[in-house]
């Protein structure tokens, strides 16, 4: 029996977990003519080399591979194939589709077994897997699980689908893309990385500014040429909207210019398989369903960076914050966090990868809270930060954000940890002292403030005031001696004045960012801002507020920079320059972007002969120059991060 299947009716392979077969059995048959028992005895006494293969496969010992007919020509690069094995007989089928009956294609169920083509007539039958969702539809009489005898009778090939993905936005986003490409990738689907290869397009939407949106609309314009000159011998394109601009705009999306045949929402990248076979049916599909707890925690996400030496980890979806301005929760969802487990499964992975970064990630990545484990959940909820409150009450119970930060810590002491995106209310003491006392998890918060104004933080619903903001910050430098900050601000939200845009110029200078993240306000539909506001500030009074306060950001952070010059700082190499191929390029535990000459180094360790330094390297750079944005410097030599550590 080939491995994790069990036998069913009739010889038929089932996969593990599939459904008994169910109702009466036939214990007769149709009496065959004589002719007909001559040629039915005739089989079963030559079995013909498929079956003697399926058999020794089955049994644990493959025999050479059946004689197959000659494959149809292909572009080379292009996947060989999925080879299908049911009821005792090969077959290839292209999977997940659901083929019109015209094309001589079954419809076959999760009885189907896939193996991959190792080469030219030879198989795998190590690499057997389910295939999930795939629909029955057998008109034999009896064939109660589906499958269909008539596919003994086909051997044919086809290529994969081939998927295209394209990224716009945030972190999550990036996140969110390799969260659906596992999940494709488990279902049968292929990765291109070249637009006019794709089967299949799926853009993952930001939803946060209008410019993000209008980016996709421009985009759906130039896919609308590419599908229209597709060629007719080639399957009709499919175009997909996923994420949070699909989970805003559905009706939208699927009614302009039907251009979009699948529409899948950031909680309903598990449907994407059966949204596509809809899609290949001619008829769009869509699913924006929000979720309470949908937090893909059983999914590994496949990094779309093979080999990268930085990665990024979802730790929780949503946001319970209901900032007047934002959308998050109305295109996310409400809070809710992984089991801290399934973290540390796959931060574990990364480092048996070579990643030598984590990023964790979330909407409000330091309100964390895992429920998981019954015996956690009446923790008492931890304070909020000084002089900060929210419009919720505090949840009780659970494992929280700084116990879950000391786990993953401990994982790899040579691997980087860094988290985005908090909130200033969510910063209890014992956070800020386990960012001091690790050696890996950088130096470096994220505080966003929005704006310097309490008139206008109160109107946004930030829950704080400029003093109570300004007070963590002391707080927070204090705790972590040259700690790197960095913020967002937005510009020209509701009713904001001169005086008000005064006061954020103002504390751009008095805090003095290393790194910021600023834009001018843009009211999304659904918001508070939207239902009790007004956006009465001109668009050309916010453009001209926007050019100040980044003009006065890239003052202070050159300052804060050329503070640097003359130390040396552990840099993680990430790659060459993009402009100089000569040079390397990497960041500081401040996260700022730090380029030096690729040179013959040595190691500090003394463990190795001198050589260059490579992307997963950490190396020692003397910073010579600063601008606002960058450092420059001379490579010193190449370290570990627990010996820079030490060193200090």
């Amino acid at each position: 029996m080939l491995a994790g299947a069990r036998g069913c009716g009739s010889g038929l392979l089932r996969p593990p977990g599939a459904a008994p077969r169910t109702g009466p059995l036939r214990t007769g048959a149709p009496e065959r003519s004589a002719a007909a028992q001559r040629r039915w005895g005739a089989r079963r006494a030559a079995p013909g080399p498929t079956a003697h293969f399926l058999r020794a496969a089955a049994a644990g010992q493959p025999g050479p591979a059946p004689e197959l007919p000659p494959e149809p020509s292909f572009t080379p690069g292009t996947p060989k194939g999925l080879w299908v094995c049911v009821a005792g007989a090969v077959a290839v089928s292209r999977i997940p589709r659901l083929w019109p009956r015209s094309d001589g294609f079954p419809r076959v169920c999760p009885s189907v077994y896939p193996l991959w083509a190792a080469g030219e007539g030879s198989f795998c039958p190590t690499s057997l897997t389910p295939v999930v969702g795939l629909k029955a539809s057998s008109r034999r009489a009896g064939d109660r699980t589906g499958c269909g005898r008539e596919l003994s009778r086909l051997l044919r090939h086809t290529p994969f689908v081939a998927v295209y993905l394209e990224t716009y936005g945030c972190q999550m986003n990036v996140n969110d893309t390799e969260i659906a490409w596992a999940i494709l990738q488990k279902n049968g689907y292929a990765r291109t990385k070249e637009l006019d290869e794709a089967d299949v397009i799926l853009l993952v939407t930001c939803s946060v500014r209008e410019k993000a949106e209008q980016a996709i609309w421009n985009r759906l314009q130039h896919l609308k040429v590419l599908k229209a000159r597709r060629p007719q011998a080639r399957a009709p394109l499919r175009i997909g909207i996923l994420g949070c601009m699909a989970e805003r705009l559905k009706e939208e999306i699927l009614h302009r210019e039907k251009l979009v045949d699948v529409v899948a929402g950031p909680d309903a990248y598990r449907d994407l398989p059966r949204l596509l076979a809809v899609a290949e049916s001619g008829q769009q599909a869509a699913n924006v369903l929000l979720s309470l707890d949908e937090t893909y925690a059983d999914i590994l996400p496949v990094q779309t960076s093979a080999g990268g030496t930085t990665a990024f980890v979802s730790i929780m979806r949503g946001c319970d914050n209901m900032c007047s301005y934002c959308i998050v929760p109305f295109t996310r969802g409400r809070e809710r966090s992984r089991p801290i487990a399934s973290i540390l499964q796959e931060v574990k992975m990364l480092s048996d990868q070579g990643v030598k970064e984590v990023t964790l990630l979330g909407q409000n990545v330091n309100s964390f809270r895992d429920l998981s484990e019954v015996q956690f959940q009446s923790l008492a909820a931890p304070g909020l930060s000084r002089g900060f409150s929210t419009i919720y009450k505090a949840k009780q119970g659970g494992l929280r954000f700084s116990h879950l930060l000391d786990q993953v810590s401990r994982i790899d002491p040579e691997m980087r940890i860094r988290f985005t995106s908090p909130h200033p209310k969510d910063f209890p003491d014992e956070v800020l002292q386990l960012i001091q006392e690790r050696h890996n998890i950088c130096k470096q918060l994220h505080l966003p403030a929005q704006s310097g104004s309490t008139r206008v933080l109160e109107a946004m619903r930030r829950g704080y005031t400029r003093e109570a903001y300004l007070e963590l910050v002391h707080h927070v430098r204090d705790s972590i001696p040259g700690v790197s900050l960095s913020s967002d601000f937005i510009t020209g939200f509701c009713g904001e004045t001169e005086e008000d845009h005064q006061q954020t110029m103002s504390l751009l200078r008095e805090v003095r960012y290393n790194v910021g993240f600023l834009f001018a306000y843009s009211m999304r539909q659904k918001t508070r801002a939207h239902h009790r506001l007004q956006d009465d500030v001109p668009v050309d009074v916010k453009k001209r507020r926007l050019e100040q306060l980044i003009a006065t950001f890239r003052e202070e952070a050159a300052r804060a920079n050329a503070a640097l010059v003359g130390q040396a700082q552990l840099v993680l190499v990430e790659g060459p320059s993009k402009r100089s191929a000569s040079e390397l390029c990497g960041r500081n535990d401040g996260n700022i972007k730090v380029i030096f000459p690729d040179a013959e180094l040595e190691d500090a360790a003394d463990c190795g002969a001198p050589g260059r330094a490579q992307p997963g390297d950490y190396v020692m750079v003397k910073v010579t120059s600063a601008s606002s944005q960058t450092l420059r410097g001379d490579p010193l030599c190449r370290t570990t991060l627990s010996r820079a550590a030490a060193s200090r």
